[in-house]
């Protein structure tokens, strides 16, 4: 009889440690080939998938059968699942186990391939393996969609989340500290719009999150944390958005808003994390010859480092002290510093112009209403140009996508609108802040780390400052600045014993939710 190797193999390294069919298949094996006189060479042991032959215990007997392909020799199975579940993939095999010699053969569905007829049934039992494993993974498929569409999360909970079981048996995500507060702290962040992605990601990693550039992308981009689970599309299916059975971590129109700042629908300042201590200016200072940006760096001296602005192009030459710049800047803070008396004029006026705005256009929920009833009108009239074939189904199926994430986008914001009284104590609450902050501004300016500081520069100024030097150009300056200023120069005048006091105030008041960019 012609030499035998035996090949045992199960799916998964689980059953090779706990089940007993490996065992099971050695037995039986041994057992054919005592019956049969039939030597053993070696049994080879696999804990791999049969999809595919890139298995590393199939591969060493590969090169073991081009060693002795002289020699004819044969490998024992138990059965042609054991082999290949993939019928493209066997046929390929069997060739190479022909050119070396050798032939594949399954003890307990014996076939003799040297008559025709017989390969009909290799085929059968080839293809079944296949069919059974496809017919599992459609199954599996199935299910999850399902499970998908009831909302609840499938696969690996994702940063911030972990993955539990209940009682019964059902799987389930729960938030997991600290890199829940976390990933709820990035999005706060992104929808600031003050940093990039990618700073705000390096922020997180210093404070815990451990995550790469391209996870961490795919993570502010997934709805899962505003409770929202996606089922993908699938042949004639949509993608669909369904509400999850999970704990969101962040509120649906913060997700929205963060989507907003990364599509660049909506304006940030994306500064960088970029300057060193001594530098807090830099990126926000403009050359006053070549209105290019100055740049910042040291240079060594005989017993330490000296810093400098200066210009990015190496052919105009404008260069200042940093430590004099720095300290121009610490003095014009001054000029913003409230007086006690300028804290309470401000909120009075703030709050009095905001509680007489009814204007339409200044109605957030009006404005959103409006903005809705025209995606419900544009729904409507995609409907009725699909009823007398004006437009196709695939026309429908766009514009009907479109509508549904618009209307998803503004309903969101709409749940999470506050009510007048609210948002009458969210404007007093912040306007406290403010007080309290530019009541000792120069005192936070100077405690705060280098990115605290290049916050309070990037909200006082929208624009870059043109330095020459001694001082900077008149430059755009935050209205909130401006209307403090204006305060804060009439109130002074009176103190002078000037007789009149009439703030030209602008009517135009911050709208809900805006407040100082730095804090």
């Amino acid at each position: 009889m012609i030499p035998a190797y035996l090949y045992i193999r199960v799916s998964t390294d689980e059953q090779a440690r706990r089940g007993y069919s490996l065992r099971e298949q050695e037995e039986r094996l041994s057992l054919y080939c005592t019956t049969n006189r039939i030597e053993v060479l070696g049994i080879i042991k696999e804990d791999y998938s049969a999809k595919t032959f890139n298995r590393p215990e199939w591969k060493k007997l590969l090169v073991t059968l081009r060693k002795k392909r002289k020699t004819a020799v044969q490998i024992l199975c138990v059965k042609w699942d054991r082999f290949s579940r993939s019928i493209e993939a066997a046929y390929e095999m069997i060739g190479i186990l022909r050119s070396l010699n050798a032939s594949i053969y399954a003890i307990e569905q014996p076939i003799d391939v040297s008559i025709p007829e017989n390969k009909m049934m290799l085929a059968i039992y080839l293809a079944a393996p296949e069919v059974e494993n496809d017919r599992r993974a459609l199954n599996v498929f199935y299910g999850m969609r399902k499970a998908r569409r009831e909302g609840r999360w499938m696969g690996t909970a994702p940063t911030g989340y972990i993955n539990r079981i209940t009682p019964d048996g059902n799987k389930y995500i729960m938030p997991k500290q600290p890199e829940s507060d976390i990933m709820k702290w990035v999005f706060e962040e992104l929808a600031r719009g003050v940093y990039a992605a990618e700073q705000v990601r390096k922020m997180a990693n210093k404070k815990g999150l451990k995550c790469e550039r391209n996870n961490f992308w795919k993570l502010i981009r997934n709805p899962i944390y505003c409770g929202i689970v996606v089922v993908p599309p699938y042949k004639n299916d949509e993608i669909e958005f369904v509400k999850g059975q999970h704990q969101p971590i962040i509120s649906e129109a913060l997700f929205y808003r963060v989507q907003d700042v990364l599509n660049g629908n909506k304006r940030s300042v994306a500064t960088k994390v970029i300057s060193k201590d001594m530098l807090p200016l830099r990126g926000f200072l403009q050359c006053p010859n070549c209105n290019r940006m100055l740049t910042g760096s040291a240079s060594k001296g005989r017993h330490q480092y000296y810093y400098y602005y200066h210009c990015s192009s190496s052919v105009c030459g404008s260069r200042f002290k940093a430590e004099e710049v720095n300290s121009y800047f610490e003095r014009e803070l001054l000029k913003f510093k409230l007086m006690p008396e300028t804290g309470e004029l401000l909120k009075m006026v703030v709050m009095d112009e905001y509680k007489s705005s009814h204007r339409e256009e200044l109605d957030e929920r009006a404005i959103l209403y409006r903005q809705i009833q025209e995606q419900e009108l544009i729904m409507a009239n995609a409907r009725k140009k699909l009823m007398i074939d004006e437009i196709d189904g695939n026309d429908f199926k766009i514009i009907k996508s479109e509508c549904n994430e618009k209307l998803k986008k503004l309903e969101a914001q709409l749940e999470n609108l506050p009510s007048r009284s609210e948002s009458l104590k969210t404007i007093e609450s912040l306007l406290d802040i403010v007080v309290e902050k530019y009541s000792r501004i120069d005192k936070h300016y100077q405690d705060a780390d280098i990115e605290g500081k290049r916050r309070i520069i990037g909200s006082m100024y929208p624009e870059n400052l043109c330095f020459d030097g001694k001082g900077h150009r008149t430059a755009r300056l935050n209205e909130a600045l401006s209307l403090i200023l204006l305060i804060n120069s009439e109130l002074e005048a009176i103190k002078k014993g000037k007789d009149s006091f009439n703030l030209n105030l602008s009517p135009e008041v911050a709208r809900r939710g805006i407040e100082p960019t730095y804090y």
